[in-house]
């Protein structure tokens, strides 16, 4: 029951810190009159991503966090930075609109989530696995917040 308990906290955390990220960046606020690349998702997509990618988030920190691993803690801090910088691009990007400066962020959020994937595999493989398509979901909003960069 604890560790079920943990494992819940765990994925709340991340939905969370999305979810004030969210109301920080008033997500989508003015994000309709900007100009977007052809490649730009439709609007449902992004919230159906980041809620599979948050709990994902939630259970390899839980994964971690549980390890008897002398690294783990090294490796959650690494996790929970990635977090705040995670929560801080929306606001740079959407309130504001610091397309540019948000570009580079997210570049070191790449960074981050890369190191953290590392750290992860070292304690549980199943823990840096799981936070593959999170690298490759940021890879892909870097390229589509340069293209907004470039367009706007």
């Amino acid at each position: 029951m604890k560790n079920l308990k943990t494992l819940i906290i765990s994925i709340m955390i991340p939905i969370l810190v999305g979810l004030i990220g969210s109301l920080l960046g008033n997500s989508s606020m003015g994000f309709d009159i900007i100009n977007k690349p052809s490649f730009n998702p439709p609007a449902v997509v992004f919230p159906i991503v980041w809620t599979i990618l948050y709990i994902l988030m939630g259970i390899s920190s839980y994964l971690v966090y549980v390890s008897n691993s002398k690294n783990k803690n090294n490796a959650l801090r690494v996790y929970a930075a990635g977090l705040v910088f995670n929560m801080l691009w929306t606001f740079f990007f959407f309130n504001l609109k610091w397309y540019f400066f948000s570009f580079l962020w997210i570049i070191v959020l790449i960074v981050l989530v890369a190191v953290m994937i590392y750290r992860f595999v070292k304690i549980s493989k199943l823990a840096g696995y799981l936070q593959i398509p999170y690298l490759i979901w940021l890879i892909f909003a870097s390229i589509l917040n340069f293209s907004i960069f470039m367009l706007n």
